[in-house]
């Protein structure tokens, strides 16, 4: 158990850094990368860290992917805790390394809706987001183990291009850990309670759903 909580920690750590570490260097030296080039970050380091650690822990990377697998059953229940602590702590530690990198960027990968953005639109946007991703992710993987080519491209592409089409409009979170760490440490909290509430809801949807449709 010790080991596939410290995957969870590497691949969330190298997650949040890399992806959050785009939207930082694109911050801080404007236009150097383009929102194109931050998508395609998450999305290629989504898919490196489920080849490098879904053998070990499933890379969950996401404490909605493991809530939703804990609802499916396709995850133990005395798990969940200590993924979630290990995600939650290697988001944390990947915005500090990037807080004393960058320490003029004022938002470290921020999500932040646009102005004309209200929390209600939000919310159906960052839900309707992840609950596409569950969808994928619950059909491609076990949940303990992520093995096989597909998985990872799959998941990967997802990410791609929710943040591709999103991105602009709400950072697409679709990750709760994810949009907790910078705001805890850049100290933006803007509609907040949105991205930890809707990825919830839109993963434990997705997996309702894909059970109706499955049933025989």
């Amino acid at each position: 158990m010790f080991k596939k909580c410290v995957a969870e920690f590497l691949g969330t750590f190298g997650m949040v850094f890399c992806g959050c570490g785009a939207m930082t260097i694109n911050e801080v030296y404007p236009n150097s990368i383009g929102h194109i080039g931050v998508a395609i970050t998450w999305g290629l380091i989504v898919m490196s860290m489920i080849y490098a650690f879904g053998e070990i822990s499933g890379a969950h990377l996401n404490p909605a992917v493991t809530i939703g697998f804990a609802v499916s059953k396709k995850f133990k229940l005395n798990k969940v805790v200590p993924y979630l602590l290990a995600q939650l702590a290697g988001a944390l530690f990947a915005i500090i390394i990037l807080k004393f990198l960058f320490p003029e960027s004022q938002f470290l990968g921020s999500t932040i809706p646009v102005e004309n953005f209200n929390p209600v639109q939000t919310f159906i946007m960052e839900f309707l987001l992840t609950f596409l991703l569950m969808l994928v992710i619950i059909n491609v993987s076990t949940g303990s183990k992520e093995v096989g080519v597909m998985a990872g491209i799959a998941i990967g592409s997802v990410v791609l291009l929710e943040a591709m089409f999103a991105g602009p409009i709400t950072k697409a979170s679709m990750n709760p850990f994810r949009s907790l760490a910078p705001a805890i440490v850049a100290n933006q909290t803007h509609q907040l309670w949105v991205y930890l509430l809707a990825p919830l809801s839109g993963a434990i949807l997705a997996v309702f759903c894909n059970k109706f449709l499955r049933k025989k």
